[in-house]
Formats: C-alpha cells, sequence, structure tokens
C-alpha cells in the first residue's frame, strides 16, 4: 500500500489527503461522490456478497459512470488478488525511501512497463 498511495501522492500533489484517505475515508477531506465510492469499495472488499444493483444505483445518483463503477470494481478485485498472491509466496516489504521512488516511477509512467 504504501508505493501505492506514495504515486496517489505524487500525482495529487497532497501526502495528507492520502494519509487521511488511508487512515480512514469516511473522515477523510473527500467529496460526497468520492465517500460514495470508497464505501462501495469497501463493501467490495468485506461483503462482496451484498452487492446489489441498488448500490451501482447509488453511486450513479453520485454522478458515477458505469465505466469509472466497472473501473474502480476491476482495480479493487486486482489487488485482492495481487495482495493475496503475495501474501501467501513471501512478498518482500521494500523500504521507506524505496516507496518513494516506485510512487514517484508509479506517477510518471502508470503501472505498465514497456519493453523497448
Amino acid at each position: 500500500m504504501q508505493a501505492h498511495s506514495a504515486g496517489a501522492a505524487e500525482l495529487l500533489g497532497d501526502r495528507e489527503l492520502v494519509d487521511a484517505v488511508c487512515s480512514d475515508y469516511t473522515t477523510a477531506p473527500l467529496a460526497a461522490p468520492e465517500k460514495a465510492l470508497f464505501a462501495f469499495l469497501a463493501k467490495v472488499n468485506d461483503r462482496c456478497h451484498e452487492v446489489a444493483e441498488r448500490d451501482i444505483d447509488a453511486l450513479h445518483s453520485e454522478g458515477w459512470t458505469d465505466e469509472a463503477i466497472y473501473d474502480a470494481f476491476t482495480v479493487c478485485s486486482l489487488f485482492n488478488f495481487y495482495n493475496r498472491w503475495v501474501d501467501a509466496f513471501g512478498g518482500q516489504p521494500i523500504s521507506a525511501a524505496e516507496q518513494r521512488l516506485t510512487g514517484r516511477r508509479l506517477a510518471a509512467r502508470g503501472y505498465i512497463v514497456r519493453q523497448e
């Protein structure tokens, strides 16, 4: 999470906001649509079997498009998979300095590393 939050802080230029969201999105200084999206993703993480059409309707009422909802859901789902995979196979933590460098790289180039 540290490298990804470093990337978000780099892109947003607001480390305090990213830390607040990572600590507790419900009390972070976010607009209602962002809090609604985070609440939906929390439900996906914790109670995915309860996700229903009304949850999507609520996001639509906050202004989220189907594409944005799909993207958020997909990223959330993939990170759940990757986190379990890394945890099960012994991923090694990286230092704070490496996290910041990774955050800068993610902000500059994204998650795709292209082979030249």
